[in-house]
């Protein structure tokens, strides 16, 4: 696909215009951040392995009626995506305490929670995406209590989709983080999963072994980062097991 004009670049992934009214291609890199781009680090054929996961798993949710920003995939590094207005929060689902709520709450990592838990997290980089209530959302305009009901409920489907998928493969879905945008189709507003859902966005941890196969191998040294989003991919299906993938992805139809 030739270059269009860029629309916007973030710290994993860039937007250029679409070839479409209403459609942008959506371009994953291979940089790594943690802890707010405080450690940076580009890592090899991270761009092409989140691409193609999260393909998968937006066609999935697509294929069981949660709506996804997704259309198609264009390449191995891009896909094509609805235009969408992004709601300014990061939608987070916890199903075990890890990461700052076991920090917050001085919980053992791994603690079951008694339910899902769905916190929410004002998207601004500089003052560090803080926590939010639902009051100061409402407050403020970044969504209605209706988007909140909507948002809370698509965000527990995704929920269901994904736990259920990780266990089929063996994998403990800790607790992941999505966006919501908005769209319209004539005077009717609907929302839908938007930006990405791969081990950048999620905590997966191998059942058995503990061992964690997302972004805190990166944020925690525990070793190489491609080789933890390649066995995600591989249990899943979408790199064979035997693709000899060490660094270079291969591509797999």
């Amino acid at each position: 696909m030739a270059r269009r004009k860029k629309v916007y670049e973030g710290k994993a992934k860039i937007l250029y215009e679409g070839p479409e009214p209403g459609t942008l291609v959506q371009y994953f890199k291979d940089d790594a951040t943690a802890f707010n781009a405080e450690k940076k680090a580009t890592i090899e054929g991270k761009g092409v392995l989140n691409n193609r996961l999260s393909e998968f798993f937006m066609t999935g949710l697509n294929n069981i009626g949660v709506p996804t920003h997704f259309i198609r995939r264009i390449n191995m590094r891009e896909q094509l995506i609805r235009a969408v207005e992004i709601i300014p929060l990061e939608v987070i689902v916890r199903n075990f305490a890890a990461g700052s709520m076991a920090k917050r709450l001085g919980l053992e990592e791994g603690t079951q929670l008694p339910r899902p838990i769905i916190e929410f997290s004002y998207k601004n980089d500089d003052l560090g995406d803080p926590l939010v209530p639902e009051e100061y959302i409402i407050a403020f305009g970044w969504a209605s209590q209706q988007d909140l009901d909507d948002i809370v409920a698509l965000a527990l489907r995704v929920n269901d989709f994904m736990s259920g998928m990780m266990m089929g493969v063996g994998i403990r879905l800790v607790d992941f983080k999505i966006e919501i945008g908005r769209v319209w189709d004539g005077d009717f507003m609907r929302l839908i999963v938007a930006d990405e859902i791969s081990p950048d966005s999620c905590r997966l941890w191998d059942i058995e072994t503990g061992q964690k196969l997302d972004k805190d191998v990166f944020r925690r040294d525990l070793g190489n980062l491609t080789d933890a989003y390649t066995e995600v991919a591989r249990r899943l299906g979408v790199m064979p097991a035997n693709s000899g993938f060490g660094g270079k992805p291969t591509l797999v139809n």
